[in-house]
């Protein structure tokens, strides 16, 4: 009888253990190898360092390596393309910006994606405002001031960008609407060259990206006239933002998250929610991110999925009125 019941009982586990999905099994031991993150820039971007950042902290707390994998080009749709085609088990994620999914879910035609249903948010990790800049030769020491000014060239005024159906060109046209101004918009190949351009007095404005600016504010060659968030930012407490310079509501951040494929597992995309918003306490993680005119912000996986939905709205909005389309 003894026997019969421990028979039964190890058939009754047998029978509990088969009906255990293996996906189920697998979560449970999760990481058990090493993770992909995909980022589709270029090295050296903030996007870029940002990334490896991440995934150094990340990879020590998890106990597996993740490991950077940059595939740039296409304006991040190839990066973003590999991930929506990987296993969706966890071992290959991401981070995005607003260009691979807000932006490009209206500028491009014919996206081979769903910018939505073709991921899973996990969290934001970062966001940036862009500052205003203006060279120092021009005669403008405020929002209002540059407005008044280029009103006053009647359309003979230039702005840079690092592109067509970038957030900087994007910010750009965003100020031309909302102050009714005429500009000729100029586009170069990134921020930096944009910023070097703006230096050499070959454009009258860039919104760039802190980074490409913050240098050549502190070195005296270029004057930041506002940050574009509708609050101050903490790297450049002294700088109005838009809206004080009196263009209301104007509210544009550079933002970085981390997603993967769809469909993935909710305790997986727990387990990296959580430990993604310990790596964003870190007082170290913080100052790194302060040094590049970041700073750390986290939204759970699903108000991270609303958040993506409205900037694709809100976004998709000003490129249908800049005329930025690429097919």
């Amino acid at each position: 009888m003894r026997l019969r019941s421990v028979l039964s009982a190890s058939l009754a586990a047998a029978v509990a253990a088969i009906a255990v999905p293996a996906s189920v099994l697998a979560q449970s031991d999760y990481p058990s190898r090493s993770i992909r993150m995909i980022v589709p820039f270029a090295p050296g971007g903030i996007s870029d360092v940002l990334g490896r950042l991440i995934a150094q902290r990340l990879g020590s707390s998890l106990g597996q390596q993740v490991v950077v994998d940059n595939r740039p080009g296409a304006g991040t749709l190839i990066g973003a393309g590999l991930v929506t085609k990987a296993n969706p088990d966890g071992y290959t994620i991401m981070i995005q910006d607003m260009t691979t999914h807000a932006i490009n879910a209206t500028l491009y035609s014919k996206l081979p994606y769903d910018s939505v249903k073709d991921f899973t948010g996990i969290t934001l990790v970062a966001q940036t405002p862009l500052l205003l800049v203006v060279n120092q030769s021009l005669p403008v020491k405020s929002v209002a001031e540059l407005t008044a000014l280029i009103r006053s060239r009647g359309g003979k005024f230039n702005y840079g960008s690092s592109g067509n159906g970038t957030i900087l060109h994007l910010a750009s046209e965003s100020y031309r609407m909302a102050a009714k101004l005429e500009m000729t918009h100029i586009p170069y190949n990134g921020s930096g060259p944009a910023v070097s351009a703006l230096l050499a007095e070959q454009v009258g404005l860039v919104f760039s990206t802190m980074p490409a600016a913050l240098g050549q504010v502190k070195a005296g060659k270029l004057r930041a006239l506002a940050v574009t968030t509708l609050k101050r930012n903490g790297s450049v407490p002294d700088v109005p933002t838009m809206a004080e310079g009196g263009v209301p509501n104007f509210d544009l951040m550079l933002y970085s998250g981390i997603m993967g494929p769809a469909g993935m597992a909710r305790p997986v995309v727990n387990r990296l929610y959580d430990e993604l918003v310990k790596i964003t306490a870190l007082p170290e993680m913080r100052e790194v991110l302060a040094q590049q005119g970041a700073e750390a912000v986290t939204l759970p996986p699903d108000q991270f999925a609303k958040f993506i939905r409205s900037e694709i709205a809100k976004l998709g909005g000003v490129v249908k009125a800049s005329g930025a389309k690429i097919d």
